[in-house]
């Protein structure tokens, strides 16, 4: 009998790094780890680029690639590279989406492109906006307004201006009326997810859609008098701003969202297409009533809600997965993480598909509605206490655990409050690790990308890169460091493929054949090969 349960846990965030001043995670206590690491067979796992379906190994992962990668069992194209490959085809020019917005111009409409504008390539990249302009203008569009929102996550903690000084001036070299209508931090306006703070979006839709918010004569106006007003204020909390004379939405234009990822895209979407949405009053705060535009997203963000119902680019299809073949075996699973996570402990990890297959229960535990570096421990000891308890259970075959300190922590460039995150999650681990043991289960630990291992820019010849006085420059971003993976096997069933502790074994998905393996479930013929091998008995 294959040990039960078996406890997939995910170190959100938690990467493989220099083991440096640099690196939270080297920095922080962490005895749990330490001593699984010395005791237990692990290895490492490419977590970013090719590995996890990106363009090329110089895009980091992120979580919804990341989760993809492990419950598909297999690498599929994801959004950016899906992006690419459709605007080098045309394909995207084709599509039923674009055709819809045209005519809305055509006809005397408005053509506004919103999503977060920088090179990160984990929500949305640059080029893709500019590639919709200049089609755009191709194809006789002479009004079109630009909705920004500044990054300072994916990219440097302030570096806005490096984005919207060059699309200022290419939307003013453009025929016709085209510029930038408004913006604001991707965190502090629109680009909320899982629906923990609706408000948010409530924010981004009155300065989107109505133009409420200070008004300057250039998105750099904007974005250097937040900078003045707030030297600690990095791009992710700008507040929200309008730009020239932009007096928002109007009956008969047309609004795509430019952003691939889907988790942050959801809630907006609906706001522009789900009649009767709850969450907020779409009318103006003066009372005008939302208007009737046409609306469509740079791919499905939610393939089993149809969010939204029109789209640019096709997503990848993802079938069979290991939530599928677990299920369709008979076996019971659990699945919990916080807010933060929870969809892509279970969305992204089922295969972009929100229902729960037959046999998997789900627990999601609320997140804390603060900034992470002022509360590093996040919901991580709630998250790890019920999955304790339904480890212990006995009731199932399965147990799925994201802990999100590493990553949301991470991405607020706060090395200190990174440190304690880390050191939470170690507390966590070891929890985990003695429910497991008490229960008779298996744990395989790993993570779904780097970030608390890399807490300062690399500069590209070695060491970090240094600000203008000499000061390491902070990073916010995902690594591109390797994760690692850890197995411990109590009932000496399982061991790692390779016997060399820190030994570089593959890619990410090859999580997907492991759990199977682990599970006592036949793994298919199409999945990448399983990390570890039965012990002859």
């Amino acid at each position: 009998m294959p040990p039960r349960p078996v406890v997939l846990l995910i170190l959100d965030g938690v990467g493989w790094g220099r083991r440096d001043d640099g690196d939270a995670v080297f920095l922080a206590r962490t005895p749990h780890l330490d001593a699984l690491l010395a005791d237990q067979p692990w290895g490492l796992l490419q977590a970013h680029g090719t590995a996890v379906g990106m363009p090329s190994d110089e895009d980091m992962g992120n979580s919804e690639v990341g989760h993809n990668a492990m419950g598909a069992g297999r690498v599929f194209d994801q959004g950016a590279k899906l992006v690419n490959a459709a605007i080098d085809s045309g394909e995207i020019w084709r599509s039923e989406a674009w055709a819809q917005a045209m005519a809305a111009c055509r006809a005397g409409g408005t053509l506004h492109l919103l999503g977060l504008v920088s090179d990160g390539n984990v929500h949305s990249h640059v080029e893709h906006l500019r590639a919709l302009i200049h089609r755009a203008a191709q194809e006789g569009v002479r009004r079109l307004r630009v909705h920004g929102l500044t990054d300072g996550r994916d990219v440097a903690q302030r570096s806005a201006l490096t984005w919207f000084a060059p699309l200022e001036a290419e939307l003013a070299a453009l025929p016709g009326d085209c510029a930038v209508g408004s913006g604001g931090g991707r965190m502090r306006i629109t680009m909320d997810r899982y629906e923990a703070d609706w408000p948010m979006v409530k924010r981004g839709w009155d300065c989107h859609v109505h133009a409420v918010g200070a008004r300057f004569p250039s998105a750099c106006a904007a974005i250097q008098a937040a900078y003045d007003a707030d030297p600690k204020v990095d791009d992710q909390y700008l507040p929200p701003f309008v730009v020239g004379d932009y007096d928002g939405m109007h009956d008969g234009d047309a609004v795509l969202l430019f952003n691939f990822r889907g988790d942050r895209a959801i809630e907006v979407s609906r706001a522009f297409t789900e009649p009767g949405l709850a969450a907020f009053d779409r009318a103006s705060p003066g009372g005008r009533p939302a208007p009737v535009v046409s609306f469509a997203g740079m791919m499905e963000y939610d393939g089993d809600l149809h969010v939204p119902p029109s789209y640019l680019v096709r997503p990848p299809a993802i079938a069979d997965t290991v939530a599928e073949r677990l299920s369709a075996a008979g076996l019971r699973t659990f699945a919990t993480s916080e807010t933060q996570k929870f969809g892509h402990v279970t969305y992204f990890f089922n295969g972009n598909k929100s229902e729960a297959p037959p046999g998997e229960e789900r627990y999601e535990e609320p997140s804390l509605p603060v900034r992470f570096d002022q509360a590093p421990a996040m919901s991580a000891e709630a998250v790890t206490q019920v999955a304790a308890t339904a480890i212990r259970s006995g009731r199932y075959d399965h147990v799925r655990v994201n802990l999100a300190n590493g990553d949301m922590v991470g991405h607020t460039g706060d090395l200190a409050a990174t440190v304690q995150a880390v050191e939470v999650v170690d507390r966590c681990v070891g929890e985990l690790v003695a429910a497991t043991v008490q229960a008779g289960g298996a744990l395989l630990l790993t993570a779904d990308h780097g970030n608390a291992d890399e807490m300062f820019r690399p500069a590209k010849k070695g060491g970090y890169q240094l600000d203008a006085q000499g000061q390491r420059v902070p990073s916010s971003a995902h690594s591109l460091n390797p994760v690692p993976v850890v197995l411990l096997d109590p009932t000496g069933t399982w061991r790692l493929q390779s016997p060399s502790p820190g030994a570089r074994l593959g890619g990410l998905a090859q999580i997907g054949a492991t759990v199977l393996d682990l599970c006592g479930v036949p793994v298919p013929d199409s999945y990448l090969p399983s990390l570890v091998r039965r012990v002859a008995p």
